[in-house]
């Protein structure tokens, strides 16, 4: 991960040298242009040439064949007479505010001789001066009132922020023209309520499309003029749509400042949301509030008025060459799509249909090594299933009989496809219902690396390539793929799969493995087998899970966590609200919410129906099911017992569990205990927070701890039942109750107070005194995330610069804690699976430290701090189902 982060910082230096460098020359071929008759020859020569050297440069984010593909799509998007159909770029106000990157990225474009329209808003910079005005900014349903000194205001930030882009722009080398007014003709939206706010009802592309032909990169601000002349103010994201509209681009580009949409409960970022397909589930996840419903809502009503090949992507600006010309993209790309399709017959596709894709894609009819009919006939050698879309952009055929392993015979895909991610999406639905897959591909596959980068595995034999995932043991591997030569399968070309051949024999290759997990290190005679080395031997053998008490957030975020996770099987699902319900946000197979009773989980343990347990109840709550686990294992014939995490209050202070916080108390312990509590949200801030100062704690005095959480802290409450009768969760405190407010509470002996301190007090030298620690909790009006500041008397004086090497020393190697310089806001908190901790100060007299640490009370405040216990408890590597942030 770390070694990706550098390459990509690396290539983004490199390009934005080659960007400077560009300019550069185009500044001195221009003022040479002015006092000698250079030759248009020369001229169009040195613009090629830079033009091949930002190309070449792309190589080193993407494969030369994607990045050519891309470019040529995106070059034959526009026609003179239609010139503005590649992109419209929306640049949010934040992202001016680094406006020397963005005009590195805008410039990049303009080299390989892409003229995307550029439209920017403004909003942070107008706040900024209106507050120092005095103007208190006032909204109504999300919308800015705007009286005449605002829009005053707005007009001179507008035209400020527009020059100074295309300074920066012409600064580069890249031409680009100011356009501050005459696209947008807009009718009042609400004159009484929102004044000066306008509704549009024309966009004039013309002064656009003379720009581009002029050679300049158009830069737009969002003012519009009603008929009358009088200017009005419109929201930028809405006048994007309205120039998306009318230009019909291929690609709409919203820059910001995160890079993408993420989810809301794992904090991993969406890659690609396929909204004919997914759009009405994900307005039913509880995890998709306000503004990304809001979002989704006016990506979709876009997306409808616009060819299907018109896409809209959510990127930041530093990424965005990756999106646009590579297969994985950097950032969210959300396209309509269609509606996919699983059939295990040719007759639900169509014959002459699915005839026609074969004969114009299938490599091996193109190039008369095999025929349709050949194709057809080897489809009825064992069951199989037709995945697909339904224009049929692409088509996977699976072959899959009862009891082995499944193989994809067959990946077609369209350009449309390949650019619009459908061939993704389709590939996810083949992960969603087969957990280990092999295929193949041709050594000169315009896309071979979409096929390494989701393999686990592959090595290369005979100008083929095999692929899998799901499958980490060479010796299972040997085995699959004998007995696949064996019944006919598989061609005889790729045993022995250990060592490579001879290198005069033709067509060897070496194996690859670009798998994010960590597995086990691959003894070196079996040479081709690239892998993670880890210090420790880890298990990728499946076992099943059971979780009791599912209904709060909690239990919700550890559900959609283990949707993911490649080796645990959610099987069991209690929860007395919701029995009867099917669960939602797991995709790996259905799965029913039942009521367990201390009999079921009793006679389940004492079974071996599930190999782990997840307590998700309330505090006071737990002990019946864990005695009727205890009960259960005494009967089993093995006598061994299930894995039990607790992610209540209710064993934090017993000796004879374990308790769960790696970073401080140690892997190996959990990786040999079978009871382990898990540690609370506020508990583990705190912990973290003091942990590296313990040997500067000053006797007598007790470290002070202000934490503040999002309302789901608080927990959840039993709300009125849908309308199908479904019981629904609803938060305990609503942002509502709190009136846009901190409410404290608990402000003595909180009962993370005294946890904290007992946990912590195993670490002092000291044993005979253990630390007291001061702790007040605050909840506040925002969903989830704890922001806690620590201020601790020190026993001697230190600087700021000490107290942070304390904290790189301890945490340095850590892959979920985060290090900053400055003080941790939200959003480095809400949404990730980290903790981060920063800001460190202290008095002017050297005598008291304050630092401020933070996490998601949903995640690693509870949901991944147990998965990482599950994993280790149950063999797996730590992070394994974990998106590191």
């Amino acid at each position: 991960m770390l070694a990706a982060s550098r390459v990509s910082t690396l290539t983004s230096q490199v390009a934005k040298r080659a960007v400077r460098v560009a300019g550069q020359r185009q500044a001195a071929l221009t003022a040479v242009r002015r006092r000698e008759n250079v030759s248009v020859r020369s001229i169009q020569s040195v613009a090629q040439t830079d033009r091949d050297t930002i190309t070449r440069l792309l190589y080193s984010i993407g494969t030369k064949r994607e990045v050519e593909r891309h470019l040529r799509i995106f070059s034959s998007s526009s026609h003179p007479s239609q010139p503005a159909k590649f992109a419209v770029i929306k640049v949010g106000g934040a992202v001016l505010d680094n406006i020397d990157d963005l005009a590195l990225s805008l410039s990049f474009l303009y080299r390989v001789g892409l003229y995307p329209v550029v439209l920017h808003g403004a909003g942070p910079q107008m706040n900024d001066i209106i507050e120092a005005e005095g103007v208190v900014p006032d909204y109504i349903d999300g919308i800015r009132v705007t009286d005449a000194k605002t829009l005053q205001i707005a007009r001179r930030v507008f035209l400020e922020e527009n020059l100074k882009l295309v300074g920066a722009l012409e600064k580069l080398g890249t031409r680009a023209r100011p356009i501050t007014s005459g696209v947008f003709t807009a009718d009042y939206l609400d004159k009484d309520k929102y004044k000066l706010v306008g509704n549009i009802t024309r966009v004039d592309k013309r002064p656009i499309e003379a720009s581009i032909r002029a050679g300049a990169l158009p830069i737009l601000t969002s003012l519009a003029e009603t008929p009358d002349g009088q200017i009005l103010n419109v929201n930028a994201d809405i006048a994007a749509g309205e120039l998306a509209k009318e230009l019909e681009p291929m690609k709409i580009v919203f820059l910001n400042e995160k890079g993408g949409l993420f989810h809301g409960i794992t904090g991993e970022k969406l890659d690609v949301i396929n909204l004919d397909e997914e759009y009405d589930q994900l307005m039913k996840e509880p995890w998709v509030k306000y503004g990304t419903k809001l979002k989704l809502r006016e990506f979709k009503e876009l997306l409808d008025h616009l060819p299907r090949s018109s896409s809209v992507a959510v990127i930041s600006a530093d990424n965005l060459q990756r999106e646009l010309f590579t297969d994985s993209g950097a950032g969210t790309l959300i396209r309509r799509g269609y509606r996919l399709f699983r059939h295990d017959s040719i007759e639900s596709i169509g014959a002459d249909r699915f005839r026609q894709v074969i004969h114009d894609r299938d490599p091996e009819v193109i190039t008369g090594h095999s025929s349709v009919t050949g194709v057809l006939n080897d489809l009825q050698k064992t069951p199989y299933t037709i995945y697909g879309d339904e224009p049929l952009d692409v088509v996977a055929i699976v072959s899959r009989p009862e009891g082995e392993v499944p193989i994809m015979t067959k990946l077609l895909a369209s350009r449309s496809g390949v650019l619009n991610s459908v061939v993704d999406n389709v590939f996810n639905a083949i992960k969603k219902d087969h957990r280990k897959l092999f295929w193949t591909a041709q050594v000169d596959d315009d896309n071979r690396s979409w096929h390494f980068e989701r393999a686990d595995g592959s090595f290369t034999r005979a100008g083929k390539s095999l692929f899998w995932y799901g499958v980490q043991d060479v010796a299972e591997v040997q085995k699959i793929v004998k007995d696949f030569e064996a019944k006919g399968r598989l061609e005889r070309a790729y045993l022995p799969v250990g060592p490579s051949a001879p290198p005069h024999r033709a067509g060897v290759g070496a194996t690859r493995s670009y798998s994010t997990l960590a597995r086990r290190q691959i003894p070196s005679g079996s040479r081709g087998y690239a892998t993670a080395a880890v210090s420790q031997p880890t298990s990728t053998e499946p076992k099943r899970l059971a979780l009791i008490g599912a209904r709060g957030f909690t239990g919700q975020a550890l559900t959609t966590l283990l949707s993911g996770h490649p080796y645990i099987d959610l099987t069991h699902v209690s929860s007395r609200q919701l029995a009867g319900y099917p669960l939602q946000g797991y995709t790996k197979s259905a799965v029913t919410h039942t009521n367990l009773s201390v009999e079921d989980v009793a006679r389940m343990e004492k079974d071996g129906e599930v190999d782990a347990w997840v307590m998700a109840l309330p505090n006071g709550v737990c002990k019946p099911f864990v005695d009727a686990i205890d009960r259960g294992a005494k009967e089993r014939s093995s006598g061994e017992s299930s894995v039990i995490v607790d992610l209540s209050a209710d064993y934090r202070f017993e000796s004879g569990w374990m308790y769960g916080l790696p970073e401080l108390y140690g892997r190996d312990p959990i990786r040999k205990s079978k009871r382990i509590s898990n540690p609370g949200c506020y508990a583990t801030s705190t912990q973290l927070l003091i942990a590296p100062l313990l040997k500067y704690v000053k006797h007598g005095s007790s470290p002070t701890v202000f934490g503040i959480s999002g309302y789901s802290g608080a927990g959840t409450v039993a709300g009125a039942n849908d309308p199908d009768g479904k019981p629904i969760t609803v938060a305990k405190v609503t942002p509502e109750s709190l009136a846009g407010g901190f409410r404290p509470y608990s402000l003595t002996d909180h009962i993370h107070e005294r946890e904290a301190g007992r946990h912590l007090s195993n670490l002092l030298a000291d044993l005979i005194n253990p630390i007291k620690i001061a702790f007040i909790p605050s909840v506040a009006p925002w969903f989830s995330g704890i922001i806690s500041t620590l201020s601790m008397p020190l026993s001697e004086k230190v600087t700021a610069r000490d107290i942070k090497a304390l904290y790189e020393e301890k945490y340095g190697e850590e892959k979920l804690v985060h290090i900053k310089a400055g003080v941790p806001g939200l959003p480095d908190i809400e949404n990730k699976h980290s903790w981060s901790v920063g800001g460190f100060q202290v008095h002017s007299e050297g005598d008291r430290a304050v630092v401020v640490g933070g996490l998601d009370n949903l995640l690693k405040g509870a949901a991944t701090q147990c998965l990482q216990n599950l994993n280790l408890a149950l063999g797996y590597d730590e992070y394994a189902g974990i998106p590191i942030d």
